[in-house]
């Protein structure tokens, strides 16, 4: 059988998280490469090849916010492994995702950070950051998802259910 070989994705993204003046906040950016929805989205994408996961995570998120990881949120327990054959980096994120419909086939790892300096007006594919409060997010979500990117309102549920049970 014959198969067409299909793109496939690994991606770094981030939550960047802050206390702000409402609590617990979170950076939403608009994506803005030509031909695709200018929805809501949480920073991040592909991997280049034998970049680690968080050096990826941290040129992704520069490169899209002008922000700077200063730290992750859980404990990445990440190890570093050397053998004739290669090396290799083992960590934790905070979830991984892998699309199992839609536009594009991929896997990726999502980080919950925080970061330091003023998000750029406009980055790399991405502009108009702002940041909101995680008590505001579930109702945004429930009354407007077509807001959202499907990347991110899947990932906001999942923290939701799992990590802001309490917001």
């Amino acid at each position: 059988m014959f198969r067409r070989k299909k793109d496939f994705y690994v991606n770094a993204r981030a939550i960047i998280e802050r206390d702000g003046d409402h609590g617990r906040e979170v950076l939403l950016q608009v994506r803005a490469k030509p031909g695709q929805p200018r929805t809501l989205e949480l920073p991040g994408g592909q991997l280049d090849p034998f970049e680690s996961i968080p050096a990826a995570l941290r040129r992704e998120v520069m490169e899209e916010t002008g922000l700077t990881v200063t730290a992750f949120l859980d404990d990445p327990h990440a190890t570093a492994s050397s053998a004739p054959g290669g090396d290799v980096e083992c960590l934790t994120p905070a979830f991984v995702y892998q699309t199992t419909r839609g536009p594009v086939d991929s896997v990726g790892f999502f980080f919950r950070v925080q970061a330091s300096g003023e998000p750029l007006t406009r980055g790399d594919h991405a502009e108009a950051p702002r940041w909101v409060p995680v008590r505001d997010l579930r109702t945004q979500m429930q009354t407007c998802p077509g807001d959202f990117n499907w990347l991110t309102l899947a990932a906001l549920r999942h923290l939701f259910t799992h990590t802001w049970a309490d917001a």
